[in-house]
């Protein structure tokens, strides 16, 4: 699992069992959730945080906001697609059209 790419740098949880003891089963099994996250997309991010969120149960999504430090609003987004049931349309992630506007077209010319 070493030799895997990360889309992004593996989160740091900041939770009281995480700083009390870096060794424990609960700092563990932290670590592992976020190295997993680390090499999804954020679709697949948003997935897995909202399934994990569902298995928590109540205080799940403030939970996992914790853990990942990805937002309660991402997580819940995630969970209202899980239960939805949307596929995947294809291989974007984004949307077309999404992001700043190309510098060309903020420039006026008088």
């Amino acid at each position: 699992m070493a030799d895997l790419p990360l889309a992004r740098s593996v989160f740091q949880c900041p939770c009281k069992e995480c700083w009390e003891d870096p060794q424990g089963s609960v700092a563990l099994d932290h670590q592992a959730i976020n190295r997993v996250m680390a090499m999804l997309d954020e679709k697949q991010r948003r997935l897995f945080a909202g399934l994990l969120a569902l298995r928590l149960g109540h205080g799940g999504i403030l939970t996992l906001a914790v853990i990942t430090g990805l937002s309660r609003t991402t997580i819940r987004r995630g969970i209202e697609e899980l239960r939805s049931g949307i596929a995947g349309s294809g291989k974007r992630i984004r949307g077309v059209g999404g992001g700043r506007p190309r510098v060309e077209k903020k420039i006026r010319r008088s």
